[in-house]
């Protein structure tokens, strides 16, 4: 057994041929990230042209919206094609696709990570109902996202009766990782990391077709790794590059309390936001959708905020939070740093992550909502050219018992104060004939027996077999004034009850 082969960053990028399809681990502001090892890419590639024509696989978003993460690699003839779960972090990547200067495929967080596994055991390919009717299903766009997409890479198949996606396997060339140390011997550990993704997969699907595997750390360590704290094995290990100035995330060099349990009374989180009546109200809102013993996800924006409102009710002890990038519990983050927790209990990969959520772990998830239709379809996935990506909305959303969709009636310019007067309506409706982008599907959701709510900061509408049901409204709304007119729908209107008035307050039980 010898020990690991170390390089220069430049070094280990020079081993990345023309062609080749490179798996990228990370998440959003830095997790995981291989920002040395991308840098490395994109300066080769500046300099001298190669490596050219890649294609890039990765299972979350990577990049800071400007230079880091995927960024990096936003350059015409470097970069071919890119398989995304989210795009946000990388403007200059959404920027290629929307000029069709690369094929953009956009498919679910989940589903791009369980299928590097799949890939990593030479199996056929992922076989899944995630994504069925949504946008990836084929009788939709198959994930496709621009025209310069030809290819199908997701098939519909049907097993023992039921409809399932086929994700199709490819050879994966690279995979380029990142953990906090390599021992002696080669094995990788991440002790200091805030979540390990799907690292083991992308080093699994990059070695199973012959592949490399090239991993950044910190640091070298001294002594061998105790088993247990071994994520890649040395075995799966090509290449290290040590990066002493590595940083844990964007934000910090190292934040311990993003990879220890919270200590005894400590505060569970921060208090709710109060400064945006709008976005409180909805939270507190959402929070009643949520029961004592729920394992929950929250997702991005004001659906986050319920973590904030559930800890100042004294409730939050009462849920699970589960968080696709494989956490539990703890305060999880929000903004650039989403999908990281202070003081988790537990850390899984997100693969796992995923298939326990694929399992039916979820008993709510409370996301967010860029579009709502007639049909009790959301959207939050594109808007015109500008492809955002699902991340891991698909993954939770059609398995979660209950989703609960916050969003404000309105966009651009909403304006109400304390009391829910609305002084100047959004200039964009978001209640729609028909989403843009179908990322939740109500009618399967019906199908498939799952309850949906949809919370904004003057109605609540509840999915039922007839449609999509008006079930509550603000005191001081009018439904003929401040509702219908701003719909682009008709809702089912019976039996409307007024929404509590107490989520309107703070002090909110």
């Amino acid at each position: 057994m010898t020990g690991p082969v170390v390089l220069t960053a430049a070094d280990a990028v020079a081993r990345i041929p023309d062609q080749a399809t490179v798996a990228v681990t990370g998440s959003g502001g830095g997790v995981l990230e291989p920002d040395v090892l991308l840098a490395a890419l994109e300066e080769r590639f500046l300099h001298r042209g190669r490596p050219a024509g890649l294609t890039v696989l990765h299972a979350f978003g990577l990049g800071d919206r400007d230079r880091r993460g995927t960024n990096a690699l936003a350059h015409e003839r470097l970069t071919r094609r890119v398989i995304g779960g989210h795009w946000t972090w990388s403007p200059r990547m959404v920027e290629l696709a929307a000029r069709n200067a690369i094929e953009a495929y956009v498919w679910p967080s989940g589903a791009i990570s369980l299928l590097l596994r799949e890939i990593g055991a030479r199996r056929p390919g992922l076989i899944t109902r995630t994504g069925l009717h949504t946008f990836v299903d084929p009788r939709q766009s198959g994930g496709r996202a621009n025209r310069a997409a030809p290819e199908e890479l997701v098939g519909l198949v049907e097993l023992d009766g039921r409809e399932y996606l086929h994700y199709r396997p490819m050879r994966v060339d690279v995979g380029l990782i990142r953990g906090t140390e390599v021992d002696p011997l080669g094995n990788l550990g991440c002790a200091e990391e805030p979540a390990v993704l799907d690292l083991l997969a992308v080093a699994q699907a990059a070695r199973a077709g012959g592949g490399t595997v090239l991993a950044q750390v910190k640091r070298m360590r001294p002594d061998p790794l105790p088993p247990a704290d071994v994520v890649v094995p040395a075995a799966l290990v090509d290449a290290v590059v040590v990066a002493p100035g590595q940083w844990q995330t964007y934000a910090s060099e190292y934040d311990p309390t993003l990879c220890a349990p919270r200590p005894a009374g400590a505060a569970a989180a921060g208090p709710a936001d109060r400064t945006d009546p709008v976005r409180a109200a909805i939270a507190r809102r959402a929070a009643l959708e949520v029961c004592p013993g729920a394992v929950l996800n929250v997702g991005f924006g004001v659906s986050a905020q319920v973590v904030d409102v559930l800890a100042e009710q004294g409730r939050l002890h009462e849920v699970t939070l589960a968080i696709e990038q494989g956490l539990f519990n703890g305060v999880p983050e929000s903004g650039t740093l989403f999908g990281v927790a202070h003081g988790p209990t537990a850390r899984l990969a997100s693969t796992t992550q995923f298939e326990l959520f694929a399992m039916g772990l979820l008993d709510v998830c409370c996301l967010g909502m860029a579009q709502l239709d007639a049909t009790g379809s959301v959207n939050v996935s594109r808007f015109g050219d500008r492809i955002i990506g699902p991340g891991g909305f698909i993954d939770i959303s059609q398995h979660a018992r209950k989703a609960v969709f916050c969003g404000t009636f309105t966009a651009k310019g909403l304006h109400a104060d304390g009391r829910l007067r609305i002084v100047r309506e959004g200039a964009v409706r978001k209640l729609v004939p028909r989403v843009e982008e179908i990322t939740y599907s109500g009618p399967f959701a019906l199908s498939e027996h799952r309850e949906a709510v949809y919370i904004t900061e003057r109605a609540v509408f509840r999915l039922t077999p007839a449609g999509v049901a008006l079930v509550e409204v603000a005191d001081g709304v009018s439904v003929e004034r401040d509702i219908l007119p701003h719909m682009g729908f008709v809702p089912i209107l019976r039996d409307v009850q007024p929404m509590p008035p107490a989520v309107f307050r703070a002090e909110v039980r």
